[in-house]
Order: C-alpha cells, then structure tokens, then sequence
C-alpha cells in the first residue's frame, strides 16, 4: 500500500506506523536491469509511512537498498580512470569515513593497509555523488564521507567466490578492530564484497534517489534488490543502523537479544583458543580460514574483533551472526533457518525430516526470536523469512515475466494483475526464496525439504542423543507407600523454615502457587498489582522480585508457554554444544530435557550417567550465616572458581545446590549463583 492509499471501511493509513517496511525484487533469470533498482526504488518510497520522520521532513530513522555489484556502472568508473582491469572481478567497499581532515586520511589508509594484508588492493577511491539538501538538518550534521573504495586482487589471491568473500569479510573484521583502537569516529563499511553493495542513509524513503544520485543512472542494473524503510524503536537512528545491513534488512525486534548476545561471546572465547589446539601459525590460521572457512575462519575474525559488535542494533547483531555463518560454509537459507527455525516441538503434523532438521539445530544455535520479517541475500540468493511468532506480515507475487515481488504490504509495487500468475503470503516460521544459480522460486516446503535432506540428521539424533524422561512421566517413579500423618507432620515444622529461608511469603503459597498446583494455571487478579517494587518495599525481597522480563516493549506483549505453547519450548540440552560452523554426528550427542522443573529421577540420571560427555559435578551455593552479608560476595567469588577448575578437570556440566541449608548456612541467591557462573 503507498502512502497516498486513501481510508476505506475499517482501514485507516493512520495505522500503518506501527513497524518498519521491508522487501524486495527480483528477476528469476538473473538478468539484471535498471528496471529492478527502479522498482525497489519505488517500492521502498511508497513504504515512507512506515518510518519515524522529523519535524523538517528531511530526517527519518534510515531508509536503504542492497543490490548485485552493477558490473556495467563500475565498468565504465574503471575506464574513467585509466584502469585496465577485468570488472567481473571487482570487490567494491561503500565506505562511511569520519570528516575531518586527519581521520578521513587515517580512515583510507587503514583500509588500503587491511585488504594488502589479504591478497587485495584498493585500485582507486570514487567519492560517490550526494545532494545534502535531501537530508534534514540533523542527518546532515552527522552525514559522513560516502566513499567507495573499488578493490582488485593480486595475482596469488584466490579464484573461489566464496574464498574471496572470506578475505573480505576478514578485511573489513580487522578495518573495525582497528577504526576502534584508533579512535576514527565516523568509520563504517555498509558492504565490503565482490557480489553485494548497499546505498543507505539517514533519511526518509522517497528522498533515497535524490540523495544518491547513482541509483537514478541508467547504467546501474541488477537482478536482485532488497529495500528497507526503518522505523527506529529500541536505538537511536544513526548513519550505520539504516539498513539493510549487508546480508540481513530486519522489520521487528529480537527479543532474545541479551541471551543471543552471551551464547556468542562464549562461543569466541572457545573460539580464540582452536588456534592453540591445531597448531596453526598466523598465516596458516588465515589461509585456512579464507580457503575452507568453518572454525578456522570463526578463529581468524574472534582473534581481529568480536563476531557480534554489541554497539549495533539487534538487527545489525543478528546480521553479523548470519554473516559468520554463511561466510563459515552454510546457504543463506540455512544459515537463517537456524537463527530463526519455525515452531517445531509441538506441531503434530510436521515432516519427520524437517523436526529432525531443527531439532539437531537446536543443539548448534539458540533462536533468535521475534516477531521478526527478514530479507536475505548473498547477491545470488533472495528471500525472505519469518520467525516462528509470524506477527511480522509478508506477501509476495510472481509475473509472467519472471518477475517476483514480496513486501511488507501489498501494492508497493504497482504491477498489472494480467500478469500475475502467482501470490501468497509467508507464514510463521516460513520462508520463500528466489535462486538466481537456478532460476527457481522456491516455496517454504522446498527449502525445508531440500535442507532436511542434506545430512540424515534423524540418524544422528537416534545414536547419540538421549531424552530424559519429563517431569510426572509414570514409568520413572516406583510404587511406594502413602506417606503417614506422623511422617508428613514431622515435615511440617521443616518445611516451613525452608520457605522462609528462600523468601515464601503466606500470600505467595496461597494466592500464587496453590493455583498453580491445583490447577495448572497462573493465578488471576481482577485488581491489579499494587505490591510496591522491591527497591521500595519495607520489607526484604528475594532477589527475583528486582528482575523483570526483558521484551521489545513498543510493538509487542511478552508470551507464555502456556497460552501461546505451539510457539514456546520449555526444552533444553545439556551437554558439550558443538561447532556452530561445522556439521557432523557427534554434535548430536546431548541429553535433552523436556521442561525446566527436573525430577529427582532425572538428577539421579544426570549425576550417575557413565557417559564422559556428560561427566557431571555439584557445586555448593551455600555460605556461613555467622559470617554476616559481606561473604555472600567471597561466596560468589569461590562458587566461580571452583566451577573454572571443574571445567579445567573436564567436567561437563555444573549442578549448583543450594539444599543444606539450616541455621548455620544461607543460600547464595540461585538467580545470582547461576549468573555468576555463566556469565
């Protein structure tokens, strides 16, 4: 829907500002054409409605466009100059460099110095042609120096596409390191790559072409072009968070954003150390990671900079994920099906295949949920996913020329409906796709059976993974008598001191948990809750009562497991994960727990189990009361080191107790034990 779309029945465009409008188009031939960047062009200016605009008109939270490398343009900028050299080679780098006199020069050797290092040259810089009057007076403030460096290969770098890319993707990895060390402000590579190239700034929409005046030249053609209105919620708009980012353009939040964030910082911590445990030299770490990527090219990038720049957007920190990932070896569509798998666990109809796909992923990557629409490209492959939530909507169409079209909404682009032979939505967990290699438009069912298939997954998880029994589950209790009166009043005096040691109140185990036991739901209040917070209650609060659930809180509720559970799993694994760049049996072999709440007999099962991958040990959350508070930090302190040296001993998974407590011992806080430890 465009702008100028008048309010019809029940609809009002007033509506419509309630998310960020995402898309893209592409020729299924491969075929490029001015045509394609016009229509994206289009479509995005029709989507202004969808993105945050200032009181000048000018200034909006970002909008942008990525495309293949248009090899006609940077043929004839290369004869411009002199430059004998063949243009189907050609890497090219958009380029934000800092303003000021000394940084802009520091900035531009810094990037000649980092692609020498990798086989690469920077055959010559081209300012690339802006009109300032497009931006509002905030973006132009801050506006940088858009340059493009346009980069060739020496004669011994490496023929393979892919290997290329990787020396790249290291290139620029050591460029931001090294723009960080040396303080150059303004420093940021929208794209660095020989097969995508994006043009993106800080203003609203339709003002997009003016601003760059290359996506109006007649000779700039590509097959493929992802669009990307932003409407900022959770991050201030700046130059570098427009997007698309250089794989990824994003509409919606992660909300498992803070977890997503510490699962990778300890994935490069492990990371940094596969150098020590395969002997490699400097030079044979980076030939190896840009040949055959997997760890080793996780190694080269964690060992130049973080993987994940936590200074981003959630969008731009799932980009970067996604970047590793297929830089690593895998098919965008892979690597994005990981990130973002559809809801599997409890959809009784789903392909046996396909559950053992995301199953055996589970173990490899947590998801990063929405609600989340997502479109993807690699310069050869288009598409778009959404995340298991579906809030996000998406539709798409196909001509009879080859043309597909899939947005945010309908009728951004306007096209004849005579020749549209095909249109639907995607639904959650799905994803469409274009593949230039081949020509095809691929359904959710065709990706989805064609990944499933690569490696017979359903195998692996029968010989290495276990399944512990759920929580009530009959076969693992053994008959016993009644408890007596006597027994269960000898308990009672117990009990009761062991509530009120973990901070149980009567209110709690009335109001609160007695309806949760009797009938298997949270309790309801007409009132409201007008319990004061815990930083200004008369009386101490257990730990919990500080935290709250962390959500995207302008566009969407928090779920629960029970009101929304074909969406929500309560499983998890326990175990050694595996490389998240590398596929094989072994990263199947954990033990899978079906629920949060773990009995006796699955503790039993855990503590006992023979297998080494599971080798266990129990760590103490307890200090002496007489002691007073101030030990509670030493305890923390002795918790962690005691869990360091039972990782040195090759232990693999932690159980922190808290049970013994009584006169004499407190409990650490579990939030604050287990948080200790993992962070």
């Amino acid at each position: 829907m465009a702008t100028h779309m008048p309010r019809r029945g029940l609809y009002d465009p007033s509506f419509e500002h309630d998310a960020c409008g995402i898309g893209f188009v592409a020729r299924r031939s491969g075929e490029p054409s001015h045509e394609i960047l016009t229509l994206a062009v289009q479509a995005v200016g029709h989507m202004a409605h969808r993105g945050g605009v200032a009181a000048d008109g000018k200034s909006g939270d970002g909008a942008g466009i990525l495309t293949q490398i248009p090899r006609g343009f940077f043929a004839r900028e290369l004869t411009q100059r002199g430059i004998d050299y063949p243009v189907a080679d050609l890497a090219v780098g958009m380029c934000f460099l800092p303003r000021t006199d000394a940084a802009y020069a520091a900035a531009r050797t810094l990037v000649e110095q980092s692609v020498a290092a990798y086989g690469m040259r920077v055959l010559a810089w081209r300012a690339v042609p802006i009109n300032e009057e497009a931006l509002g007076e905030s973006a132009r403030s801050t506006c940088p120096a858009i340059e493009q460096a346009l980069i060739g290969w020496s004669a011994d770098a490496p023929t393979e596409l892919m290997a290329r890319e990787r020396a790249l993707f290291l290139a620029r990895k050591q460029i931001e390191q090294q723009g960080r060390d040396q303080d150059l402000d303004g420093l940021y590579i929208a794209s660095f790559s020989s097969r995508t190239i994006v043009y993106k700034g800080l203003l609203v929409a339709p003002l997009l072409p003016v601003f760059y005046d290359d996506l109006r030249d007649e000779a700039y053609e590509t097959a493929i072009a992802v669009f990307h209105q932003r409407y900022s919620t959770n991050t201030f708009p700046t130059w570098d968070k427009a997007q698309p980012f250089r794989m990824v353009s994003h509409n919606g939040e992660i909300n498992t954003l803070r977890g997503n964030l510490t699962w990778m910082r300890a994935r490069e911590a492990e990371w940094s150390r596969a150098t020590e445990t395969n002997q490699w030299t400097a030079e044979q770490l980076t030939t190896e990671a840009v040949l055959h990527g997997g760890s080793a090219l996780a190694s080269a990038a964690t060992q130049l900079s973080t993987i994940v720049d936590a200074a981003g957007s959630d969008s731009a920190m799932l980009d970067n994920t996604l970047e590793l990932v297929v830089m690593g070896g895998r098919d965008i569509r892979h690597g994005l099906t990981m990130l973002a798998p559809e809801a599997w666990e409890q959809v009784a109809d789903m392909d046996s295949s396909w559950r053992a796909f995301y199953q055996y992923h589970a173990g490899l990557m947590e998801p990063w949920d929405g609600p989340a629409a997502l479109c993807f490209s690699d310069g050869e492959v288009v598409g778009l996913g959404l995340d298991r939530n579906g809030l996000r909507p998406a539709r798409y169409l196909l001509t009879d020329d080859g043309l597909v079209v899939c947005g945010s909404e309908v009728g951004a682009v306007a096209i004849d409906e005579a020749r549209i032979i095909r249109k639907g939505k995607v639904g959650p967990g799905q994803m469409i796709a274009v593949d230039l290699k081949t020509g095809a438009f691929e359904d959710n069912s065709t990706i989805k059976s064609w990944l499933a298939g690569r490696q017979p997954y359903a195998q692996w998880l029968a010989e290495h993974q276990q399944v512990l029994a759920p929580a009530g589950s009959p076969q693992i209790r053994e008959p016993h008598e009644p408890e007596s009166s006597a027994s269960r009043a000898a308990k009672s005096p117990l009990l009761g001191e062991q509530q009120r040691a973990f901070g149980y109140t009567a209110e709690e185990l009335g109001v609160v948990l007695r309806p949760m036991l009797r009938d298997g739901q949270e309790p309801v209040g007409s009132m409201g809750d007008d319990t004061s917070l815990a930083l200004f209650s008369e009386h101490g609060r257990p730990l919990y009562g500080y935290f709250k659930q962390r959500f995207a809180e302008v566009t969407n509720p928090p779920i629960d497991p029970l009101r929304e559970a074909l969406v929500m799993s309560l499983s998890f694994a326990l175990g050694r994960r595996g490389n998240l760049l590398e596929e094989a049996p072994r990263h199947a072999r954990l033990l899978r727990v079906t629920s949060p709440v773990v009995t006796d007999e699955n503790m039993a099962t855990i503590r006992t189990h023979q297998d080494p991958a599971f080798s266990s040990v129990t760590l103490k959350s307890l200090f002496l009361a007489e002691r007073g508070p101030d030990e509670l930090e030493l305890a923390l302190k002795r918790l962690c080191a005691e869990a360091e040296t039972a990782v040195m001993a090759d232990k693999v998974i932690l159980i922190i107790s808290d049970h013994g407590v009584n006169e004499q011992y407190v409990p650490i806080p579990a939030l604050l034990a287990l948080g200790a430890v993992h962070q």
